[in-house]
């Protein structure tokens, strides 16, 4: 299903069920995050985490007319993922602002280095960034949008139950982790 104007709530109906939903999509939003070392959160994005942050963003912004919900969708749509890869928006969080400014700027290119490697296949890379340029030669940003895209080989493995580490190769953040069983399993939902 996609996300249209006519499948989103109206922002009354959304405001009858915005808190009584939260509990929900924040268990959801959990189930689908991937934490890489100390530093790094992959937030694996479907069509009910972006659904919401749609949303969310018509409800905040007050945004009633076609021409706006329009605009939030085409916005955000992007980030669904489309049956032949995970999508994620890659967060990069040092709680201290001198250490995040430090390490942003040691961290370029980090989005470029984010793979996932399914067990007996070789690893693929992150495309990071596809919307717009979020790094200057100064420091990267702490915010990247990446896609995994997958061969039709990989995609069944993951559907079988193979095994599949998420990591990174950056030279300042060497880092991997093997995917929990239950978040692969919703992550494994998105390939068709």
């Amino acid at each position: 299903m996609h996300i249209t104007r006519d499948s989103l709530l109206t922002l009354e109906a959304y405001a009858r069920i915005r808190q009584s939903s939260k509990p929900g999509a924040i268990q959801h939003r959990r189930l689908r995050s991937v934490r890489l070392g100390e530093h790094l959160t992959l937030q694996f994005e479907d069509e009910g985490t972006i659904r919401r942050q749609i949303q969310e963003m018509l409800h905040i912004e007050k945004i009633f007319d076609e021409a706006g919900i329009q605009s939030e969708i085409e916005a955000y749509a992007p980030l669904v993922p489309d049956g032949s890869n995970w999508k994620a928006t890659l967060l990069i969080e040092y709680p201290d602002p001198h250490e995040r400014k430090r390490e942003l700027s040691r961290l370029i290119g980090v989005e470029d280095r984010i793979f996932v490697e399914v067990e007996g296949h070789g690893r693929v890379y992150a495309i990071a960034d596809e919307d717009l340029d979020r790094e200057n030669a100064e420091k990267t940003s702490a915010v990247h949008f990446v896609r995994l895209e997958f061969t039709l080989a990989m995609k069944q493995a993951i559907r079988a139950g193979a095994a599949v580490k998420l990591g990174c190769d950056h030279t300042h953040y060497p880092a991997h982790v093997q995917i929990a069983a239950e978040t692969l399993a919703s992550l494994a939902g998105d390939l068709r």
